[in-house]
């Protein structure tokens, strides 16, 4: 009677540690600029004389369960913004999947940290992906940021259009608030205020919890010396240094978490591709 239910107990412990979603986090680049910027451009009183090499990634977090996540979308060529830098190298976000052997259509879900051009503007690219953007930060981008005194810089007319039309498709989840979690094992956060109501993704990957901040951290810099982003980079300079220290209280170490923009993550990480590294 006794091993009957020891077995039973273990066949149990077993079934929940198969359902238990485990994942993979991958950080993708999609476009590398050609010159190093001054850390100033992107840290609040950051060092002049001092550079940083800045890239534009997505984050792919593949599941046990099923489930191909990107965190973010990337950008197509074509919006005024890139005016802003000069790129030495561009792949489309699709293509970029193909060196894990995924293709556009086997993702399923795409979390939006928030919906400036370099993060939205591919979405269009993925046929099957349900789409997870925070409700406020949502209502603000297709209404209230289009006024005479709305904040609209690093949004794109085309991206509110292409957004609403998903959302009347039934393709778009609102997501109501902080500390919210949307699918197994993988949870959201605001408050840094990089946008109206940016969100960054807590992972779990059974060896380690990850957060994937995107711009609500920029560069490794404004994490270390919790420096805010840049003039413009954010609603709230205090929000934003609060929600990088409320980060590094998620994570056993900070390295596990990844910034925005910063090439260094590519340095860090061990290489699965070019311009792909896993997490781990």
């Amino acid at each position: 009677m006794k091993l009957s239910i020891f077995l039973g107990l273990l066949l149990l412990s077993l079934q929940t540690l198969s359902q238990t979603e485990r994942y993979q986090v991958y950080a993708l680049r999609v476009a590398a600029t050609t010159h190093p910027f001054p850390i100033s451009y992107w840290a609040d009183n950051g060092p002049q004389n001092d550079s940083v090499g800045v890239v534009f990634m997505i984050w792919l977090i593949r599941g046990n369960n099923g489930k191909n996540i990107l965190l973010d979308a990337g950008f197509l060529h074509g919006s005024d913004y890139e005016k802003e830098f000069e790129f030495k190298s561009y792949q489309r976000p699709d293509s970029t999947l193909l060196k894990l052997g995924l293709k556009a259509g086997d993702i399923t879900d795409i979390i939006i940290s928030h919906p400036h051009w370099d993060h939205i503007n591919g979405i269009s690219l993925f046929p099957n992906a349900h789409i997870w953007i925070q409700k406020e930060d949502y209502n603000y981008f297709v209404s209230a940021a289009w006024l005479k005194r709305g904040a609209m810089g690093g949004f794109d007319k085309r991206d509110v259009r292409s957004l609403v039309d998903l959302n009347l498709a039934g393709r778009v989840t609102l997501v109501d608030g902080d500390n919210k979690e949307i699918i197994p094992g993988i949870k959201v956060f605001t408050g840094s205020k990089h946008t109206f109501d940016s969100q960054f993704v807590l992972v779990g990957t059974g060896a380690n919890r990850i957060v994937l901040a995107s711009d609500n951290i920029w560069i490794y810099y404004n994490l270390e010396h919790l420096r805010p982003a840049a003039i413009g980079g954010t609603w709230d300079t205090t929000a934003y240094v609060n929600s990088m220290r409320r980060m590094k209280t998620l994570v056993s170490n900070p390295k596990y978490i990844i910034p925005g923009h910063d090439a260094k993550v590519f340095s860090l990480f061990p290489q699965i591709a070019e311009g792909v590294v896993k997490i781990e």
